[in-house]
């Protein structure tokens, strides 16, 4: 009688054991398909990005209306041409872009979608903070936001980045400016001096995101055009 019921015991325990493996091994799987699904998709549409700009402000195709933001991602890459505050802009996923980020150092290739930030933009791509209704590669100081979801992301790998390295920004007029970091140091979330800094009459960008110990500490790159 014990032999049996160690026996039925054993069994679903292994049962239990192999529907974990299964659930554990599911997740894993779609949370890979997930992030390099997302990173494709963002490079796809990084290397078509400059693809029938034009000229600034101009809008052949005429004026789309932007999808809510609680709208489905699954409508993939849409690049329609829309108006904006900043002149002619493309979609991706629903979003105004503004211009493309790419960091080769770190593997970066995204979107730059117009402010105000938003979770459901921070989730698609790289966001504009400030100043309002920016222009990328435009004389002053950008900040860019990103998540650092610690796996490879957006920019979960800043914290690699030192002096020297390029980044490098496409704008809605097709121009590539490259940029270089010249200073990277921790701070405190509510610390904005480094926002409106004086850039000479020069261009420069500001790349934030969270450290990976902390939410309310942030990872500040600099870096002014080469």
């Amino acid at each position: 009688m014990f032999e049996a019921k160690y026996s039925k015991f054993l069994t679903i325990l292994l049962i239990v054991i192999i529907l974990a493996v299964i659930g554990l091994g599911s997740i894993l799987g779609y949370n890979y398909f997930k992030k390099y699904s997302s990173i494709s998709d963002s490079e796809k549409f990084v290397s078509t990005f400059t693809e029938d700009i034009g000229e600034t402000g101009s809008n052949p195709t005429g004026t789309v209306e932007t999808p809510a933001e609680g709208g489905s991602i699954a409508e993939n890459i849409t690049q329609a041409e829309v108006s904006s505050s900043t002149g002619k802009t493309k979609q991706y996923k629903g979003f105004n872009a503004i211009g493309t980020i790419e960091i080769p150092k770190t593997g970066v290739s995204y979107p730059i979608l117009e402010d105000p930030p938003t979770p459901k933009k921070l989730e698609t791509a790289i966001v504009a903070l400030y100043p309002q209704n920016a222009e990328m590669n435009s004389v002053g100081n950008v900040v860019l936001i990103g998540h650092n979801y610690r796996n490879g992301q957006f920019f979960s790998n800043n914290k690699k980045l030192v002096n020297g390295d390029k980044i490098y920004i496409t704008d809605l007029k097709g121009n590539k400016v490259t940029y270089v970091v010249y200073n990277v140091y921790q701070t405190s979330v509510s610390d904005t001096e480094s926002y409106n800094r004086d850039t000479n009459g020069k261009r420069e960008i500001t790349l934030s995101t969270c450290t990976d110990a902390s939410n309310d500490q942030r990872i500040i790159v600099l870096a002014a055009e080469q």
